[in-house]
């Protein structure tokens, strides 16, 4: 059976094409797997990265020296620069600036063969920690406007090296896709005076169909609509807009059932390449009732062609009832 299903909060279309029914054991990849030799992010290779930014150390050690838990540099190939003004202008009909932000590489572990989904809950809280201080450091700056982090994990999803990291990169404008959410969640508050975020979560907890994991301040569910095969979200319970107001207890709890949900998608997917993005709101909407900051996590199992190109449709041969089954019957972190 194949379903037209509607994301409440964007409008955008997808195609459910359940009787394509792919298995996990369908899809064509190869699992991520780690092979060694030189790492510029491993210890004693810190002179081969940009001076540190941030790090977390057990002894309070010099910088950019070995001893870390965790680093955060810029990137040696950043996609813009922090130095310079914007100077916006325009030629007829089109509009240009300077290429200026930042880019960063937060090292999530000194670990080489360690993965998000391997590390202690310390470890993936600390992670966070990592990008609460950068994006309020970077907030600061008021040429910015947005700070995405992401992760791409795996070289099918775009990591360039093998070793557990994440990224950062503050922008002069707020992206397109993330200004579909915020239009789409402000007319939902308009409409009903009600969070469309916040009434996803009281309806999937309540049905239970697409609910994956949850824990006292975090649910994890397959979108009704989902994009991508094993497409994931994690939600905080309780209504927020930006990712970097979150409580200690909410990064505890929020380490936690991310990897949790990681290590399912690794038993049920044998550990497939990903991204993971957090969306949170704009520098100048950081507080506000109708958006609701969130995590989502795509398995790198089918590939973006002419259709979807062509529409903006995209066509998912997996029902987020059957992918939230398969990862919620497996094992998650204890």
């Amino acid at each position: 059976m194949r379903e037209l299903r509607k994301d409440p909060i964007t409008g955008r279309w997808v195609i459910i094409a359940a009787d394509r029914g792919k298995r996990p054991t369908d899809f064509g990849r190869s699992p991520v797997l780690t092979t060694g030799g030189f790492c510029p992010f491993c210890y004693g290779n810190e002179s081969h990265t940009p001076p540190e930014i941030l790090s977390y150390r057990n002894d309070g050690g010099a910088s950019n020296s070995p001893g870390w838990k965790l680093r955060v540099v810029p990137n040696k190939f950043p996609a813009l620069g922090i130095e310079g003004e914007l100077n916006r202008q325009g030629e007829g009909l089109f509009d240009k600036m300077n290429g200026i932000g930042a880019h960063e590489v937060i090292i999530e572990t000194h670990d080489h063969n360690a993965s998000l989904a391997t590390l202690e809950d310390q470890a993936v809280e600390d992670v966070l920690w990592a990008f609460r201080d950068r994006m309020l450091d970077l907030k600061k700056d008021r040429r910015f406007r947005y700070i995405l982090i992401f992760k791409n994990h795996g070289e099918a999803a775009g990591a360039s090296l093998e070793h557990s990291h994440s990224q950062l990169i503050a922008l002069p404008i707020v992206p397109k896709l993330v200004r579909e959410e915020i239009e789409g969640s402000k007319a939902h508050y308009s409409f009903k005076e009600r969070c469309v975020y916040c009434d996803i979560i009281r309806q999937e907890l309540d049905s239970k169909a697409r609910v994956i994991d949850e824990n006292p301040d975090f649910v994890a569910i397959a979108p009704y609509a989902p994009r991508f095969p094993f497409e994931t979200w994690l939600l905080p319970k309780n209504h927020d807009s930006c990712f970097e107001d979150a409580q200690k207890r909410e990064y505890q709890n929020l380490s936690r059932i991310l990897k949790s949900v990681l290590l399912r998608i690794d038993q049920v997917l044998d550990h497939p390449p990903y991204n993971l993005v957090i969306h949170t709101s704009p520098i100048t909407e950081t507080v506000n009732e109708f958006y609701h900051w969130h995590i989502e996590i795509m398995p790198k199992l089918s590939k973006v062609a002419g259709f979807e190109w062509g529409t903006g449709f995209y066509i998912n041969p997996v029902p987020p009832e059957e992918s939230a089954r398969l990862l919620r019957e497996a094992p998650g972190a204890e």
